[in-house]
């Protein structure tokens, strides 16, 4: 548990011996010494992941454009008003997603929505070549500690995502998807409710209704 130690992971893809190597010096705080999924959902490391993160962007102009939200209809009142029910119904929504997705972007954690809809696109895909194509892809773009887009996980998801990347599979990422569903649930949800994004569509949706 020294602060010396070094933290590696070397992932070889299946047939195209092709690796991923990523060291760095262990500085950052250990895993949450509480099970992620009972007690606690490392919020305090989440939030100073984002502190450097908002650091990092306001220093680097050369980070990538966001991509383009999902394409979907106009959400109704109703809806809107569902998304307050549960986390879950807000998700199912894709214009929920497109919404919620512009707050992250506001508290500079966009990249969990990001992470786990490209896991959800990955579930999704039957060829294996590509499998293993969008599995590097992600896990160069949010596992990798040397990413700019990196999600919290604790040490052991990282373990499990490094022996499945040996041979990629469709839910490759599934427990970590998990973990950073939950984190937002827990952590970024609440705080979506009371911002001024989701109270402007309540506001506007109820004034679309009554002059209907």
């Amino acid at each position: 548990m020294g602060g010396g130690r070094s933290e590696t992971s070397a992932l070889s893809g299946a047939g195209g011996g092709r690796g991923i190597t990523t060291t760095q010096n262990s500085q950052r705080p250990n895993a949450c010494c509480f099970c992620w999924c009972c007690c606690c959902s490392c919020s305090w490391n989440e939030e100073e992941r984002r502190k450097r993160r908002r650091k990092r962007i306001s220093q680097d102009t050369k980070m990538e454009t966001i991509p383009n939200c999902e394409a979907c209809t106009k959400p109704s009142a109703e809806e809107i008003r569902l998304w307050s029910q549960s986390f879950d119904k807000l998700m199912k929504s894709p214009a929920g997603r497109n919404c919620f997705r512009e707050f992250l972007r506001t508290e500079y954690s966009e990249e969990n929505m990001l992470f786990w809809l490209a896991c959800e696109d990955l579930k999704q895909e039957m060829n294996k070549g590509a499998v293993e194509e969008k599995a590097r892809s992600i896990y160069e773009d949010y596992i990798s500690i040397l990413s700019p887009k990196e999600v919290s996980l604790d040490s052991r998801v990282r373990e499990v995502i490094n022996r499945k990347m040996q041979d990629p599979a469709p839910h490759t990422f599934e427990d970590a998807q998990l973990q950073i569903y939950t984190l937002m649930h827990r952590d970024s949800y609440p705080r979506f409710l009371s911002s001024n994004i989701y109270k402007s569509l309540v506001h506007g949706g109820s004034r679309t209704s009554s002059e209907s």
